[in-house]
Parts: C-alpha cells; sequence; structure tokens
C-alpha cells in the first residue's frame, strides 16, 4: 500500500462509489488496473478494504504516522548524511548523540537512504617469508604422518583472530595434539 499517493486512494474511493451505486472489491481492482497500467499490479481486494475502512474510520485516508514514528525534518535528516559523508566510520550511536536523535530512528534514516554500517576490519599483511613458512610447516607435518608418529584424527587447527573495537586483540592458537610428544609444533601471534 506504500506505492499509493493519498490521490490515489481518493481515486479508489470513487471507484468503490456509495450506496446503491457501490461496485465489489473485484471490480475496483479491475479497474484500477485498466485505468492505471503503469502501476504494480500489488492492489488487491485487502487494500481496498483497508483504504475504505480508514476512510470510515477517520475521515481521511492520509498516512498517519504511527505514535512510535519519530517526525525528523528534512535538515535535520541532511546534517546526518552530510556528517556520515565527512567521516564515514562514524558509529551510528555517535551521530545520534551529535544529532539529538534516538539511535533506532538513526539507524531507520540510514536504512531509507540505503546507507550500510560499515565496521573496520583488521587484515594480516602476506610478508615475503609466509609462503616459505607454510611450505616448511606443510614438510614437518607430512614427516610426522610418514613416521607414523602422527594421526590426521588427532590435528586441531585453528587460525582464527579476533579484533575489537577497544584496542585487544586476541589470537588464537595454531596447535598440533598428538599423545605422545615427538612431533608437537605450536606458534602463537
Amino acid at each position: 500500500m506504500s506505492y499509493l499517493t493519498e490521490s490515489l486512494k481518493i481515486k479508489i474511493l470513487m471507484m468503490i462509489g456509495y450506496g446503491d451505486r457501490a461496485r465489489t472489491q473485484c471490480e475496483v481492482v479491475r479497474l484500477f488496473r485498466e485505468t492505471h497500467p503503469d502501476l504494480p499490479p500489488l492492489l488487491n481486494q485487502g487494500t481496498i478494504s483497508k483504504i475504505e475502512a480508514q476512510y470510515r474510520e477517520m475521515g481521511y485516508v492520509r498516512k498517519v504516522p504511527s505514535k512510535r514514528q519519530a517526525v525528523v525534518d528534512d535538515d535535520t535528516k541532511l546534517n546526518l548524511l552530510l556528517a556520515l559523508e565527512e567521516n564515514p566510520i562514524t558509529p551510528a550511536r555517535q551521530l545520534a548523540r551529535d544529532s539529538n536523535l534516538n539511535h533506532k530512528t538513526v539507524l531507520k534514516i540510514l536504512k531509507y537512504e540505503k546507507k550500510r554500517p560499515y565496521k573496520m576490519q583488521a587484515v594480516q599483511e602476506l610478508l615475503e617469508d609466509d609462503p616459505d613458512r607454510r611450505v616448511e610447516f606443510c614438510d614437518l607435518l607430512m614427516t610426522c604422518i610418514d613416521q607414523n608418529q602422527l594421526s590426521l584424527e588427532w590435528i586441531v587447527l585453528s587460525d582464527e583472530a579476533t579484533f575489537t573495537l577497544n584496542g585487544h586483540d586476541h589470537f588464537s592458537l595454531m596447535t598440533l595434539l598428538m599423545e605422545q610428544d615427538t612431533c608437537v609444533y605450536s606458534s602463537t601471534n
């Protein structure tokens, strides 16, 4: 129903008619689609029923903002978007504080304007000797497997890292676990 403007809703009410000249909802849907073939065919009997019920209950068909929906003027939206344009990594909560708006209102404005939240992600740079270290690790692993000192079922590999915005970094270990300590390789960053 969001694609229907106030004037289109009034036309629908006129198509419904009144009293003994009233049309059924099926007739109104057919007549509306014939009159407005350029609009998407989303109009159905339920939409007609809602428009008619709103008119009978309230006496008008314009969209009424919900009580929880904050009304934000265009200048505030523009200032919010300009602040985001100047510093794209500004968190939504900071934008809300700076513009004296609710956090959820800022998120709704950003969603309406098709802006997506962005969180910086730290990635590890590949160094020149990284391929050599990988080959060395694979050779060590293959040697242990060939000498029957290691079974693939005993290996636990983890190369995960978690980065937080407060500066604390947690790098997990990469470890080969065995029953015997003959061929244990561990690496920590």
